[in-house]
């Protein structure tokens, strides 16, 4: 992970537990439980794959409906942006549809496991040509949470994409990679209506 992500995690986190005691003197310290959320989050991932490897920065947002303490499903948009070497670049962008499955650990912390579908659209320069790959593939992922306000929770995550193929007979068969892999890393805010 790129420095700047590193930095955006500690800030996050920093702030989340600073600002949670004086939250919860306040008042109400029962976290929302059910509802529909929205999310940002930053961080950084490194791609895996012959021509492909590289570190470099992503964002986020996300909608979805928590239905109980220990159940949601999440629609995420992610941006990847650029990467790779010299002669072969990509762009990448996706939607995710998943599963979260959540363990409080205490009212206000808690661990949790994604399982879902990646969308992704690959844009791949290399050698003179364009060639653009849509397709499906799963991941997975985990995290742990920690509440802030009963509405807003603070997040850290990792999760595992695996983008499928790139065809043989494309660029006179000189990218020899079947596809980058990436393991992702980052922070975000979610908040509940």
């Amino acid at each position: 992970m790129r420095m700047t992500s590193g930095i955006a995690c500690v800030t996050v986190f920093t702030t989340a537990i600073f600002a949670a005691p004086a939250v919860m003197a306040q008042g109400k310290t029962e976290r929302d439980s059910s509802g529909f959320f929205v999310s940002g989050s930053y961080g950084g991932y490194k791609a895996h794959g012959g021509e492909f490897d590289d570190e470099r920065d992503l964002y986020g947002v996300s909608a979805g409906y928590q239905f109980n303490p220990f159940f949601a499903l999440e629609a995420d948009y992610i941006d990847f942006g650029k990467f790779g070497e010299d002669d072969v670049r990509s762009d990448l962008k996706g939607l995710s549809l998943s599963a979260k499955g959540r363990l409080p650990l205490t009212e206000a912390f808690g661990i949790y496991g994604k399982v879902g579908a990646f969308a992704s659209d690959m844009e791949v320069s290399a050698f003179d040509e364009d060639e653009t790959y849509d397709e499906v593939s799963p991941f997975v992922g985990a995290g742990v949470d920690f509440m802030v306000t009963p509405s807003l929770t603070a997040f850290a995550e990792y999760n595992r994409y695996n983008v499928d193929d790139v065809d043989e007979d494309d660029f006179n068969g000189q990218v020899t990679n079947d596809g980058p892999e990436f393991d992702t890393a980052r922070v975000g805010l979610q908040y509940m209506f």
